[in-house]
C-alpha cells in the first residue's frame, strides 16, 4: 500500500467523483483509478459503489478513510517535524474555531502567524465543536479551538484556554431583565433560543438546564443576540457575549453552574505548525503576541 494510492482514496471519497478527484490531485483520470483498483484488489475489498453520476464509500471504504487519514497525516506531521529540526515551518494548517472565541482573536493571531510562518498554507473552517473535535480525530483538521467536550475525547489533546459563567441573556423589557440574579426555577416556563446541537454552548446549558422548550435553534451568535433582543426567548451564554450587544440584558445565575471552558484541540502528536499555532495562542493571550 503506497502512500499516493491513499492520498487518491481520500481524494474520491471526499469528492465522491472520479473525474474532481483526478483534477484535483492533478493526475489522468485512467491513472487516478488504476490506482483505486490496485488497492482494492491489495486489500481485497471494493472501496466504492460506482454509478454514472457518483460514487458511495462501501463499509470497507468508510472504515479504511478513517485510517487514511490518519496515516496521511502522520506523513505529514513526519515531514513537518523534520523541517522543524532545519528551523522550517511549512506545508498544511487546517484550523477549526467556533464563530466567537473571545479568549483570543483569531483572525489577528493567524495573520501574525502567516507573517512568521509564509512556508506555511493556512485553512479555516467555523462549525460546531463537536463537528470541529471530530474532524482533528479524522486528520482533516490539526487544531480546533473549541468549547471543552462534556465527555473526554478519545485519540486528541485537549489544552484548557480560558473559562467564564454563564448569565442568562433576555430582552430589556423582560420580567426577569432587573434582577440582580435569576434561578434556573424561573427559567421552567421560559423559551429558549440556543445552537444547534453539536455546538459545545448547547451541550453545556443542557446538561444545566435538563428539559426546555427550544422554541429557536441558530447556527450563529448574532442570531441568538437578535432573537433574545426582541424578546423571543432567553438564553443560557458565555458571559464575554455581553459585549457584542447593548440590546439584551445580561444576568447572572444564583446557583452554581458548570462554567463554560474554551479549548485548543489537537491531534496526540500535534504537527510543527499546530504546536507553533499553539504558541501563538499562548502568546496572543498574554500580550505578547
Amino acid at each position: 500500500m503506497e502512500l499516493r494510492q491513499l492520498e487518491y482514496f481520500v481524494a474520491v471519497a471526499e469528492e465522491c467523483h472520479f473525474t474532481r478527484a483526478a483534477k484535483r490531485m492533478h493526475v489522468a483520470q485512467s491513472g487516478l483509478s488504476s490506482a483505486i483498483r490496485s488497492l482494492e484488489r491489495e486489500l481485497g475489498a471494493s472501496l466504492f459503489i460506482r454509478s454514472t453520476r457518483q460514487v458511495e464509500l462501501t463499509p470497507a471504504g468508510r472504515a479504511l478513510l478513517v485510517e487514511a487519514r490518519r496515516a496521511l497525516s502522520a506523513t505529514d506531521a513526519a515531514r513537518d517535524a523534520v523541517a522543524a529540526v532545519q528551523g522550517l515551518i511549512r506545508g498544511n494548517l487546517a484550523v477549526g474555531s467556533l464563530q466567537c472565541v473571545h479568549v483570543v482573536n483569531v483572525p489577528h493571531v493567524l495573520a501574525r502567524f502567516h507573517a512568521a510562518h509564509p512556508g506555511v498554507e493556512i485553512q479555516l473552517r467555523q462549525g460546531g465543536s463537536r463537528h470541529l473535535i471530530e474532524q482533528v480525530k479524522t486528520g482533516r483538521l490539526d487544531i480546533a479551538l473549541v468549547a471543552k467536550p462534556l465527555r473526554p475525547a478519545e485519540d486528541v489533546l485537549i489544552r484548557p484556554l480560558a473559562s467564564e459563567p454563564l448569565v442568562l441573556a433576555c430582552g430589556l423589557a423582560h420580567p426577569l431583565a432587573n434582577r440582580p440574579e435569576v434561578s434556573l426555577s424561573d427559567l421552567i416556563d421560559e423559551p429558549f433560543v440556543d445552537f444547534q446541537p453539536d455546538w459545545g454552548s448547547r451541550d453545556l446549558v443542557d446538561s444545566v438546564v435538563g428539559d426546555r422548550r427550544i422554541a429557536f435553534e441558530v447556527n450563529d451568535v448574532h442570531s441568538l443576540l437578535d432573537l433574545v433582543t426582541f424578546g423571543l426567548g432567553v438564553a443560557l451564554v458565555p458571559q464575554s457575549f455581553s459585549v457584542k450587544t447593548d440590546k439584551a440584558q445580561f444576568v447572572g445565575l444564583a446557583e452554581e453552574v458548570p462554567a463554560w471552558e474554551t479549548v485548543a484541540v489537537t491531534a496526540e502528536t500535534p504537527s510543527a505548525a499546530a504546536t507553533a499555532l499553539l504558541d501563538a495562542v499562548a502568546a496572543a493571550r498574554s500580550g505578547s503576541y
